[in-house]
């Protein structure tokens, strides 16, 4: 079935705004569907389109073969031009920039897999002229649409778009293994030497296995038998390319505070999963816990506005909170736990509102209760952490 995806409707509005849209996030997340999806939308509104997938050779040959020929190509009778993979063609920014900048009534959108290759081949500065549109894998919100989701099977097979099309667990299993593949063939074989693409995967794998767990760069690099600066050098791959996201601690007013310290998340859990080959029932699984807290962190990483960031807070003493949401440098603590009998304020929340009387309200996700308490003058909201993604649209719009 096509699930109707919020973003579509931004996409839909940025037609009409001359700046370069372009859509980036990781493999098969969806960007080519939403790109095609513009196309058909653009043409039953009687607008004169070019479609470009730069991974297809007739494609790119169409596309010509010097930069003006890429120009041409763009702006000769259309309204809108869709390049999708432009990371592929180089030197594609100097031609944006031109299509741009010579005033031509054409809309461009273009994806991007690569944060490295976009990265490389818009060095040139482009300022005031693109949109940077995130794409993520599907929500929990986005996927209750199908009329047989159980909100738990997210947390087992993940969001890919390509598992809707997919009949059972199994069927799944073997797309998501696809995925896996692909980025590693795809994206990473051009990033790295060949004879390192075991040390990759093997980085891959202990960091969906201590998922959400503060790791350090030099325990990784004794696991794996690399040197520090090699796996600094992998995790800042894996973060480029959209696949894993780095959460930093917060530190401010306490000494005791561990302020260098990292968590690791990967952008899927249908991915994490199968980087460790465990697809097994939440109720039967020993990292539940870990589960529960890599949706809220999932939801929360999507969610956020320019003006908001998400970090961990961790003292010496062992006081913690899973997650720190920072809006307008104002902190909100996030907890994630499991079955609650009582609304009971867990200790490293009360140790923050204690220490940061800034802090206006926290949130404390867990499996079914429902309630809000008041300690230190402040509220304490619990929520269910399927509510995760309809709580940060909460904070978000909170003054």
């Amino acid at each position: 079935m096509k699930i109707k995806r919020p973003i579509f409707k931004e996409l839909l509005r940025q037609i009409a705004e001359p700046k370069i849209s372009i859509l980036v996030g990781p493999r098969q997340v969806g960007k080519t569907f939403l790109l095609r999806e513009l196309e058909r939308e653009a043409r039953k509104r009687n607008l004169k389109t070019r479609y470009f997938d730069l991974e297809q050779p007739a494609d790119m040959l169409s596309f010509g073969s010097t930069e003006k020929d890429h120009f041409d190509a763009i702006v000769s009778g259309n309204d809108i031009v869709f390049v999708d993979e432009m990371h592929l063609l180089k030197n594609i920014s100097h031609i944006f920039k031109a299509v741009y900048d010579s005033g031509r009534s054409v809309k461009i959108f273009a994806t991007g897999s690569s944060a490295l290759g976009l990265h490389k081949h818009l060095k040139e500065s482009m300022a005031g002229r693109i949109i940077m549109n995130r794409i993520f894998p599907l929500t929990a919100a986005e996927l209750r649409q199908k009329s047989d989701f159980d909100d738990e099977d997210i947390l087992v097979t993940g969001g890919m778009p390509g598992l809707t099309n997919c009949g059972n667990l199994g069927e799944k299993i073997l797309e998501l293994q696809g995925m896996v593949s692909t980025y590693i063939q795809k994206d990473i074989k051009s990033l790295i030497k060949e004879e390192n693409i075991r040390a990759f995967n093997h980085l891959m794998y202990l960091l969906a296995d201590k998922q959400g767990s503060v790791v350090a760069t030099s325990g990784l690099a004794g696991e794996i038998g690399l040197s520090k600066p090699s796996v600094e050098n992998y995790l800042e791959i894996l973060s480029q390319t959209y696949v894993c996201y780095q959460i930093c601690s917060y530190a401010k007013n306490l000494g005791n505070e561990l302020r260098k310290s990292k968590k690791y998340y990967l952008f899927d859990l249908g991915i994490r999963n199968c980087l460790i080959r465990d697809f097994g029932g939440v109720a039967k699984r020993r990292d539940s816990g870990c589960l529960k807290e890599s949706f809220v962190c999932l939801n929360i990483v999507s969610r956020l506005k320019p003006n908001m960031e998400l970090r961990f807070w961790r003292t010496k003493q062992g006081d913690e909170v899973d997650f720190i949401i920072l809006k307008n440098r104002i902190p909100f603590p996030v907890e994630a736990k499991s079955e609650m009998k009582k609304p009971e304020i867990p200790k490293g929340v009360r140790k923050f509102l204690e220490n940061y009387p800034d802090s206006p309200e926290a949130i404390v996700f867990n499996d079914s209760l429902t309630d809000e308490v008041i300690y230190s003058g402040r509220p304490v909201k619990f929520l269910k952490w399927t509510s995760a993604c309809e709580s940060m649209d909460y904070l978000r719009s909170a003054e």
